[in-house]
């Protein structure tokens, strides 16, 4: 299979990106770092150049009249050194917001501009975006982290959008959300300690659920926000 990794030099992308080379698939990557290489395409996915960077990427790489098989969008922010998960209201800021929305939102969408054309009906494709039960407003219950929350349900819906969109010219294509579960990344360190014991995963265990997810995809699931073991999660 031809499979394309966005946001491949985080945790979770990178194990992803190995789990499917150890499978034997060609697998090209994306991320806004990393060396040069024939697979590997850097970009940051948050700029609007982004989406004909990665059409040029894809013309190169790709033969004639062939599409990928597979798209896993690993993309996503939830804190830097300055900034960290709002708990009030007060806390908030317009900038924050629009760099998790850059992030967790916009990377998606001009990921998915760029790979559109290749998404017919002869050649359908199974996309994967990595989301955060904290984007569902179902299950929010505790408040709190506004613009993680916020940008992550933006995300969801997108998936939903896209999944309209592409389901319509290419019916057996397949585009979800999925929550990886809290896994042991940089994302998400700050934050282990009040973890309870056995619900802090590694890379490696996330990836694996992620391929299998994704192995298992089928048309009906389209449009839906899936947890780590294929279930279906509220939005």
């Amino acid at each position: 299979m031809r499979i394309l990794v966005a946001g491949s030099s985080g945790g979770i992308g990178k194990a992803v990106v190995s789990l499917l080379r150890e499978h034997g698939h060609t697998v090209f990557t994306v991320s806004r770092a990393g060396e040069v290489g024939a697979a590997h395409c850097i970009a940051d996915l948050t700029s609007p150049e982004s989406v004909a960077q990665v059409s040029q990427f894809l013309n190169r790489v790709l033969p004639p009249k062939v599409s990928l098989d597979a798209v896993y969008c690993c993309a996503g922010i939830l804190h830097t050194g300055w900034n960290m998960p709002e708990k009030t209201l007060v806390q908030m800021s317009a900038d924050w917001l629009q760099q998790s929305m850059a992030v967790n939102v916009l990377s998606h969408v001009h990921l998915a501009q760029a790979i559109a054309p290749l998404v017919t009906r002869s050649q359908p494709l199974r996309w994967l975006s990595l989301s955060a039960m904290v984007g569902s407003a179902t299950d929010n219950g505790l408040g709190g982290w506004y613009s993680y929350r916020m940008s992550k349900a933006a995300l969801n819906m997108f998936v939903k959008n896209l999944s309209i969109e592409w389901g319509r010219k290419s019916p057996q294509s397949v585009v979800v959300a999925v929550h990886p579960g809290t896994t042991d990344t940089l994302l998400s360190q700050p934050f282990q300690a009040g973890i309870a014991e056995g619900k802090l995963y590694t890379p490696e265990q996330s990836a694996e659920r992620m391929v299998a997810v994704m192995e298992g995809l089928k048309p009906a699931q389209s449009g839906h926000f899936l947890h780590w073991d294929g279930s279906v999660l509220p939005f």
